[in-house]
C-alpha cells in the first residue's frame, strides 16, 4: 500500500534509521571492530532524530492506534520495544555496547521498524480516514516542532 502522506515524515525516520542498520550490520561483517566509532553513530542518530520519533508515536501515534480494535496489541508490542530499544541506546551513548550488542541492536531496531511500517501504518491507514490522517501527521508535525527535532526530515509537505 502507497505510504500516506501524514506518514511519509515517519516513513524516512525509518530509512534514516534503517541506513544506519545497513551501515553497522556491514563494517561488523567486514570485520570492522571500531565499536566506538559504530556507537557513536548510534549514539548521534538516537540523539538528533529516533528519540523524537519514538517520543511522537508515545504522545500521537499509538493512542489513536490504541483506539482500534486490530492494532491494540501491535502498539503496546512497539511500546515495550521503545523501552528496550532507548535502553541500547544509552548503552550506545555510554560506551557499553559489545559487538554482539551492536548485532542485536541491529536486529531488534530494523524488526520494530519493519513491523512499524507494515503493521500500525497500514493498519492506520487501512482503518482511518484521509481526514483523520491529515489531522493526525498535523499532530505528528506539531509534536515534532515542539520538541525542538532538529532539521526537517518530519516536516509534512502539502497532500498531493
Amino acid at each position: 500500500m502507497l505510504r500516506d502522506p501524514a506518514l511519509i515524515p515517519l516513513s524516512h525516520q525509518h530509512q534514516h534509521a534503517l541506513a544506519l542498520c545497513v551501515r553497522i550490520d556491514r563494517a561488523l561483517r567486514s570485520g570492522d571492530t571500531d565499536l566506538a566509532s559504530l556507537q557513536a553513530e548510534v549514539a548521534r542518530l538516537f540523539e538528533q532524530e529516533i528519540r523524537y520519533h519514538f517520543d511522537a508515536e508515545e504522545r500521537v501515534l499509538f493512542p489513536a492506534a490504541e483506539n482500534l480494535p486490530d492494532l491494540r496489541e501491535i502498539v503496546q508490542e512497539l511500546s515495550r520495544e521503545h523501552v528496550v530499544l532507548r535502553a541500547a541506546a544509552a548503552r550506545a551513548v555510554q560506551g557499553q555496547m559489545t559487538r554482539s550488542d551492536l548485532e542485536a541492536f541491529v536486529s531488534q531496531l530494523s524488526e520494530h521498524i519493519r513491523r512499524e511500517e507494515r503493521q500500525l501504518f497500514e493498519g492506520m491507514q487501512k482503518h482511518l480516514s484521509p481526514e483523520e490522517l491529515v489531522r493526525l501527521g498535523a499532530a505528528v508535525d506539531a509534536d515534532f516542532g515542539a520538541s525542538g527535532l532538529p532539521g526537517a526530515s518530519c516536516e509534512i509537505g502539502p497532500r498531493r
